[in-house]
């Protein structure tokens, strides 16, 4: 049977082939550190706000680049936490989560023959979603630091020098996932500065997911759209999924100039209509919180942030300890260990913990050969008791 070339370009997605796995393996006691979704439950406000809605009959056809509330508080929260002024009606488009975000605004922005610098190791979707707007990819790589036990140890480094070398004529775009999945970076103002540079000299469009921004340990976040001239060639793509641990959910959005925006308006409106529209209404409640709630919740990451890295140490499992997000990248050849898939199996099947293997983050398939990911927004007691497993896989070595 006939299918398109495009797919042939990339696999299924390896972080959900995990969670299958985990499920066929351990259906009632698996561990699941593989797919980066909160195992605790949403914030009461945020789900009474959505029965609300249900019972208030906010159930058909939401306006589709957005519900006006949400796309109001959406403003505001922008205005309210980097003084980003961003007009409700005319720069926001509200999808069915970050994920569909990007792919609209790639659609939307880049054509055949384009370029679309991609920094690695990057979250597994930017490939195909660069694939499938038939644009070719141009991966920039992130310096790793040394692996060991250090909480805040040297962070992960982006090359300059082999960033200015990607750009040329072809360039359409950029995308900057800060902070980053899977290596935990918070990008410096000082590097989103370089960048923004080389999007003014060959007149590229900085598309950054921001999905963690509120889950910061060390530095700060800061939107390249909020840096001097990069406010009209940038695209900032968010959502409610990690921060308010909804990844079910699926709102999230860009925010772009007017231009950008109908464009992606455009491409949305033929991919998904519209994000749930008594979702959308909780989520409006959710951007109200108030500052205490963001702190509460880094709070609470810095916690098991902790706890996993000190299961990692106690299972000695070398580690690059996370700035941002919630995820660790960490080393498998201490154990003798070549490949990475192959080790990711033997954990799930045999220890009913499940990983990522680290190639998933990369073009080729030598790097991160001997990493796997591990994701954390889980309760204390299933970071313990995957703490367990990890010490009776070290101590079968």
């Amino acid at each position: 049977m006939r299918v398109a070339r495009r797919t042939e370009l990339f696999t299924e997605s390896v972080i959900r082939e995990m969670t299958r796995l985990i499920q066929l393996h351990h259906p009632t006691d698996g561990i699941n550190l593989a797919q980066g979704f909160p195992d605790f439950p949403a914030p009461q406000e945020l789900k009474d706000a959505a029965c609300a809605a249900i019972q208030a009959d906010v159930n058909q056809y939401a306006v589709t680049w957005g519900a006006p509330g949400l796309r109001q508080a959406i403003a505001g929260k922008y205005q309210r936490w980097y003084g980003l002024g961003v007009d409700p009606e005319r720069e926001i488009t509200v999808c069915c989560g970050s994920t569909e975000a990007m792919l609209a605004t790639l659609m939307a922005t880049v054509n055949p023959g384009d370029e679309v610098v991609v920094i690695a190791p990057y979250y597994e979707n930017y490939w195909p979603d660069t694939v499938l707007s038939g644009a070719t990819p141009r991966f920039v790589a992130l310096r790793e630091p040394a692996m060991g036990s250090t909480r805040w140890g040297e962070t992960w480094r982006l090359d300059l020098d082999e960033l200015t070398a990607a750009f040329n004529d072809r360039t359409a775009a950029i995308v900057i996932n800060t902070p980053n999945n899977p290596t935990g970076k918070v990008f410096s103002r000082e590097e989103l500065e370089v960048i923004a540079q080389l999007c003014q000299q060959w007149d590229v469009l900085a598309i950054t997911d921001e999905i963690y921004e509120h889950i910061v340990y060390r530095g700060t976040h800061t939107p390249i759209a909020t840096l001097p001239s990069m406010r009209d060639r940038s695209v900032v793509i968010s959502g409610i999924s990690k921060t308010y641990a909804v990844t079910g959910w699926r709102v999230g959005w860009a925010i772009a100039p007017p231009a950008l925006i109908n464009a992606i308006r455009k491409v949305h409106d033929f991919l998904t209509v519209g994000a749930a529209a008594p979702l959308q209404a909780a989520a409006a409640v959710a951007l109200g919180f108030t500052d205490d709630y963001y702190q509460r919740l880094v709070d609470g990451y810095s916690e098991r942030r902790g706890l996993m890295l000190d299961a990692l140490e106690a299972a000695r499992f070398p580690f690059a300890a996370p700035d941002g997000a919630y995820y660790v990248m960490s080393d498998i050849s201490s154990f003798g260990e070549e490949d990475d898939v192959a080790f990711a199996r033997h954990l799930v099947k045999d220890f009913g913990l499940a990983v990522v293997p680290g190639s998933s983050f990369y073009p080729d398939q030598v790097s991160g050969r001997t990493r796997v990911r591990f994701s954390f927004p889980k309760r204390r007691e299933t970071l313990y008791a995957a703490r367990e497993r990890l010490l009776s896989f070290s101590a079968s070595r």
